[in-house]
C-alpha cells in the first residue's frame, strides 16, 4: 500500500483574506474605544469582521460574522479564497472549486479564525499537521490601532504566537495565509460496537491508531443520545486512499478485536462530499433533532473536559472509565467519550517551534455532556458531577495538557495545562503587543513586566 502516492502535488499557498476596509474599521474602533479607559476587549470566536459589539459590565465583547460574499481567485500559483468572517465551510465550499482544501476539522459551521488560532485538528491532520501548521502570513490590528502583517521574516515573534496559543489575546486576525493541499479522495468509514464491547474496543483503539499510517485519521467515540438506548461504541474517521487500502486496515484491526460489528459503513468519496459526510454521519448524528452530543442546538448547554495522553491507559482505568459512563446517571444527558489519534505530523513540529507545545502526544480524550438549556439545577449538578468523575477517572494517566480550543473553566494551572514550556514565551509577545492587557478574558495571557528578544521586526 502506497498512500503518498496520493500526495504527489506540491502544496500551494492560499490567503484566506478579508476586506481591507474591514481592518480599517477595526482599528478605528479599537483607538476609539481605548481613549475610554479602563475596557477590555473580549475577542470572541477569533473576530474576523465585527457583527455587534456591546459594553456589559466594562467588557467589550465581540462576536465574528459569517461570510456573505467570499470568492475565489486564482493567479498563476497563488489561489486566494476571500472572505469576511470565514467560516470552515465556506472556505472548503471557494477552495474545492480549483481542488484545494487546507488541514482543518469537518465541521462546517466553526469560524476559520478560531479554528487556527488555537491550533485546529482534523482529518489531515496526521498526514499534514494543525491547521495552524499551515498559517504562512496573518494580518493583525493591534491593541494601539496599528495593522500588521507578520510571517516569519516579519513581527516573527507576533507570528509564533498566532500558531496556536488561542485566539484574542494578541490583537484581531483579519487576514490568514495558507498553505493548501490537493483536495483528493478520502475513504470515510464508521464501524459500530455494542457498548459491551466498550473496553476491550478502548484498549485496543489505543494501542492502533495513533500508529496507524498517516494517512488514516480513526477516532473512537463512546455515546449516549440521552434517552434509554443502550450507549454505542464507534470508530469513526476517514483515510487519504482508496476504499481497498482502507479497508485491508480495517479488516487487520477487526482481526485483532475478535467481535464482529454490528454495523459498518466505508465508501470512498470525493473530498467536499467526505466533508459533508464526516459532518452529519458522525456518531449521534441520527438523534431525532438533527443534532450531535457535541455541537448542542442553540437551546441546549455542553460542558467538556479534555486531556492529552502520552500512553495507553492501563486496563484498570478503562474498566473505571467504561463503568463510570453507565452509572452516568438520569436521562436527557446526550454524553460522550471522545479519543482523537494524535502523532504523525503532529509530532513532528518540534514543542517550540510554534505556540503550540503539544508535539509529543499519543491521544486526546474529551469528555462531553449536553442538556437541555431549561434542565433544572439538580440535573446540571448530576452532569457536571458525572463529567468531573469521568475526567477524574482518567487524569492520572494524562500529560497534562490541554487542547487551547477546548477551554476548561476548572482548571487550576492552566498555563501549563495549555502552554506548558511556551508559557513564558507567550507571556513576552503579550507584553509586546498588548502591554496594558486591552484583549483579556478568563485564562488569557498575562503581559509581563520586561520583553525579551524576539527577534528582528520589520
Amino acid at each position: 500500500m502506497s498512500p503518498a502516492s496520493y500526495l504527489t502535488a506540491p502544496p500551494r499557498v492560499a490567503p484566506i483574506i478579508v476586506a481591507p476596509v474591514v481592518a480599517f474599521w477595526i482599528a478605528l474602533a479599537v483607538l476609539l474605544l481605548a481613549v475610554v479607559g479602563g475596557i477590555a476587549y473580549a475577542v470572541v470566536r477569533g473576530i474576523a469582521l465585527w457583527r455587534q459589539v456591546k459594553r456589559t459590565g466594562g467588557t467589550l465583547g465581540a462576536e465574528s460574522a459569517r461570510v456573505a460574499d467570499a470568492t475565489a481567485d486564482i493567479q498563476e500559483h497563488l489561489d486566494r479564497a476571500s472572505a469576511s468572517g470565514a467560516s470552515l465551510g465556506d472556505v472548503y465550499e471557494r477552495l474545492d472549486g480549483h481542488g484545494l482544501t487546507i488541514a482543518a476539522g469537518a465541521c462546517p459551521s466553526v469560524g476559520i479564525a478560531g479554528l487556527t488560532l488555537g491550533g485546529g485538528l482534523g482529518i489531515l491532520g496526521r498526514r499534514y499537521g494543525l491547521t495552524s501548521d499551515q498559517l504562512v502570513g496573518a494580518r493583525v490590528v493591534l491593541a494601539d490601532g496599528r495593522v500588521v502583517d507578520c510571517d516569519e521574516y516579519r513581527e516573527p515573534g507576533l507570528f509564533w504566537a498566532l500558531r496556536g496559543a488561542g485566539g484574542g489575546q494578541f490583537g484581531i486576525v483579519t487576514t490568514f495565509v495558507f498553505r493548501t493541499v490537493p483536495a483528493q479522495d478520502l475513504t470515510c468509514f464508521k464501524v459500530g460496537w455494542p457498548y459491551a464491547q466498550a473496553a476491550a474496543a478502548i484498549a485496543l483503539w489505543q494501542d492502533w491508531a495513533p500508529d496507524a499510517p498517516d494517512e488514516l485519521a480513526a477516532s473512537l467515540l463512546v455515546n449516549s443520545t440521552g434517552d434509554l438506548d443502550e450507549p454505542v461504541v464507534t470508530i469513526f474517521g476517514a483515510m487519504l486512499g482508496t476504499k481497498t487500502e482502507t479497508a485491508d486496515i480495517l479488516d487487520h484491526l477487526l482481526v485483532r478485536f475478535g467481535a464482529d460489528p454490528v454495523s459498518a459503513t466505508i465508501e470512498q468519496m470525493p473530498h467536499r462530499a467526505a466533508k459533508t459526510f464526516l459532518a452529519e454521519h458522525a456518531p449521534g448524528a441520527e438523534r431525532s433533532d438533527g443534532t450531535t452530543p457535541v455541537e448542542p442546538p442553540g437551546s441546549s448547554l455542553m460542558f467538556a473536559r479534555s486531556e492529552f495522553f502520552r500512553r495507553p491507559l492501563p486496563p484498570d482505568a478503562i474498566a473505571a472509565l467504561v463503568d463510570s459512563f453507565a452509572d452516568r446517571g438520569g436521562t436527557g444527558h446526550a454524553c460522550e467519550l471522545d479519543f482523537t489519534p494524535w502523532g504523525g505530523a503532529y509530532n513532528r513540529t518540534s514543542t517550540d517551534e510554534t505556540a503550540f507545545v503539544h508535539r509529543n502526544e499519543r491521544f486526546l480524550l474529551k469528555h462531553a455532556v449536553v442538556l437541555d438549556a431549561a434542565a433544572a439545577t439538580h440535573e446540571r449538578e448530576a452532569a457536571r458531577d458525572w463529567l468531573a468523575r469521568s475526567w477524574s477517572i482518567v487524569h492520572p494517566h494524562g500529560s497534562g495538557g490541554v487542547y487551547p480550543s477546548f477551554p476548561d473553566p476548572d482548571l487550576t494551572d492552566w498555563g501549563r495545562a495549555y502552554h506548558d514550556g511556551n508559557y513564558e514565551r507567550l507571556t513576552h509577545v503579550k507584553r509586546q503587543y498588548d502591554p496594558d492587557n486591552l484583549f483579556r478574558f478568563h485564562q488569557s495571557l498575562p503581559p509581563v513586566a520586561r520583553s525579551p528578544d524576539l527577534g528582528p521586526q520589520h
